[in-house]
């Protein structure tokens, strides 16, 4: 292990390579602060420049562009409440509050300190445990990630904070919404209206842009918004000072991150579900479990330490078996294949050199991406100050711009639009919106799973459920369920009783 870290710390010392992972941190967090630019995006659009780039420098850059695109999500959905990508949706639950109350600099340090934790954790974690990690995520097979979604979807419990009921009734129309678009086992087109632009259901960053900013246009507009005072003392007290508050949880950034980098090596499920199940944990561990919501430092810093864990994860499948764990790291494969890399043993033997040179400049771009994120965050954190006369038509033109870039389409602004006026009319009701999301994107994982399973037993129910009872991982995701179940009703009773009393 010292030998291919003094290997991957010499590929380092390259001035090109150094250069090139600041520009990636820079770039990527330009791209994640701005709604509709996601991860996959970016990394996609710098891959022709690494062309002309040694190996080395241009796999650096792909990594500094993901991991701080990852991140800068964060930033939009703590100043604007709109997540700049998926990752950070279960941020914004304590991020915005935080915001409204002056607090942004502390949001966003605490964002900024937690994700680069995280990220330092999951590459810790790529370095020494990836082989034995992959192996064992191909221990899942349809029954487990069915099982897994299934875990994920009762995380809505906690996320619907006042009313349960409200919650899963946001939660079960999120799971109707993903069914939209082609079965995936047999391909049948449901509720597509005819629009090919549904044939692959609703976009999940459409989804996301709608959901959040339209609701929050139409408040500054019609003054409903809250107009936000600067505190004082936090905007004197420097970003960097917010440090120890987050080292002082440490149990909570442990779990998060060990929650990240497990959730990361399961192919197909993302940084959104590992930011929800550590935000739920970090809300049942937690002494006020009352304050999420309403702007707590241990669900921002749940959320985003999960969510950069999530980030090397993903890459330890990529790596070790040539399997991409999300969209992003699918992008990443292909640039590994342009660069004449083939994932797998020859990686760490052959091509040591360069696979462990961009494990160390992973490293790198985890701690450089936190003085770049907080420069770029402190003149962000300026935006709430803004007049909403002037803030709310910028907001609705970067909704516009964000939901049209991702593919071309102005049915995607359509379908942002119409997604925007179901937010509004849940934030009528008091309906939490979180849940939502999280069976969206939960929905299209259980059911295609569900229909896996199902197909691999010729659709012999009995002998679907009896694999959910025999099989080790299984039985450990069911107890998971009925223990996650058990806490939300838990909680909802106590909430119910302060709320009598």
């Amino acid at each position: 292990m010292l030998d291919s870290l003094l290997l991957g710390i010499d590929v380092l010392l390259n001035p090109t390579a150094l250069l090139a992972i600041l520009a990636g941190v820079v770039g990527g967090v330009v791209i994640g602060s701005l709604p509709g630019l996601t991860s996959t995006m970016g990394v996609a659009l710098l891959i022709p420049l690494t062309f002309s780039m040694p190996t080395e420098a241009g796999l650096a850059m792909l990594g500094g562009v993901y991991l701080a695109s990852t991140y800068s999500g964060s930033i939009s959905a703590i100043i604007l409440n709109i997540p700049g990508t998926p990752a950070a949706v279960a941020t914004l639950l304590d991020g915005y509050p935080m915001s409204q109350r002056g607090e942004s600099t502390r949001a966003l340090a605490l964002a900024t300190f937690g994700s680069s934790i995280g990220g330092i954790f999951s590459v810790v974690a790529l370095f020494f445990i990836a082989p034995p990690l992959a192996e064992f995520s191909l221990r899942f097979g349809s029954p487990e990630y069915f099982l897994l979604a299934v875990f994920g979807i009762t995380v809505i419990a906690s996320l619907s904070a006042g009313s349960m009921e409200k919650g899963l009734m946001a939660g079960a129309f999120g799971l109707l919404l993903s069914t939209i678009g082609a079965h995936p086992i047999t391909g049948e087109l449901r509720y597509t209206l005819g629009s090919p632009t549904l044939y692959d259901g609703i976009p999940m960053v459409v989804s996301l842009i709608g959901l959040y900013s339209i609701p929050e246009v139409i408040s500054m507009i019609s003054g409903k918004s809250g107009t936000v005072i600067e505190n004082e003392t936090v905007r004197k007290r420097s970003a960097f000072s917010y440090l120890p508050e987050v080292l002082s949880q440490r149990l909570n950034i442990i779990r998060s991150s060990i929650i990240g980098v497990i959730v990361g090596i399961i192919p197909g499920v993302g940084c959104s579900v590992g930011g929800f199940i550590s935000y739920d944990a970090a809300k049942k561990a937690s002494k006020t479990p009352e304050e999420f919501g309403k702007g707590s430092a241990e669900g921002v810093i749940a959320s985003e330490t999960a969510n950069n864990a999530v980030t090397g994860g993903t890459l330890i499948p990529l790596l070790t078996l040539g399997i991409p764990g999300n969209p992003v790291t699918a992008v990443l494969l292909g640039g590994l294949m342009i660069h004449g890399l083939r994932p797998g043993a020859e990686l760490f033997t052959i091509n040591a050199d360069i696979t462990y040179g961009f494990i160390m400049s992973l490293f790198v771009a985890n701690i450089l991406f936190v003085p770049v994120g907080l420069i770029f965050a402190r003149y962000c954190a300026k935006v709430i100050m803004v007049p909403r006369q002037i803030l709310a038509p910028c907001i609705m033109a970067l909704a516009v711009i964000g939901s049209y870039s991702i593919r071309g389409s102005l049915e995607d602004v359509l379908i942002m639009l119409f997604i925007g006026m179901i937010g509004f009319i849940l934030q009528i009701f008091a309906v939490p919106r979180a849940p939502l999301v999280l069976g969206l994107v939960l929905g299209t994982l259980a059911e295609g799973e569900l229909a896996r399973s199902l197909a691999l037993v010729h659709g012999d129910v009995p002998a679907f459920l009896y694999q959910l009872v025999s099989r080790p991982i299984c039985i450990v995701l069911l107890l998971l369920c009925a223990y996650a179940l058990f806490q939300g009703i838990k909680q909802h009773r106590q909430n119910s009783k302060l709320l009598d009393s």
